[in-house]
């Protein structure tokens, strides 16, 4: 069973798997009492966003033995939650991730590393 940051990056390898979009890992230790980290990606339709979702959560069950705690959202809403304690995974459609802001809500928060299975994907820790 996967915690904190190998939950995260884990979690955002298979978001990057099936090609969610702008994926960023946020570190809240410190910062927030409600989870350590938040995993934040983008679907570019519906049907992606539910299969991000999907994926991330068949993956970690199958691969790596984790379960979410609980996952909230429609489809219909553009957003999509897993929650597994330590580690939320965020799933937005990209036209609704700015109405929300998580990333400037949170621009305290240093964001961390992970591997990429696709070059074009730009990962870079920032200093905070």
């Amino acid at each position: 069973m996967l915690k904190g940051l190998e939950l995260a990056k884990t979690a955002a390898r298979y978001a990057d798997d099936i090609q969610a979009e702008d994926i960023v890992i946020l570190d809240l230790r410190g910062l927030s009492q409600l989870t350590d980290f938040f995993v934040v990606c983008s679907a570019n339709s519906q049907p992606h966003l539910k299969a991000v979702s999907r994926e991330i959560s068949q993956h970690l069950a199958e691969n790596d033995k984790t379960q979410a705690n609980r996952s909230d959202g429609k489809p219909e809403s553009q957003w999509l939650i897993l929650d597994f304690i330590d580690v939320i995974v965020h799933v937005f459609h990209r036209d609704k991730r700015g109405v929300y802001a998580i990333e400037d809500l949170w621009s305290d928060a240093p964001r961390i590393e992970f591997e990429t299975s696709h070059p074009s994907t730009v990962i870079k820790e920032v200093e905070s």
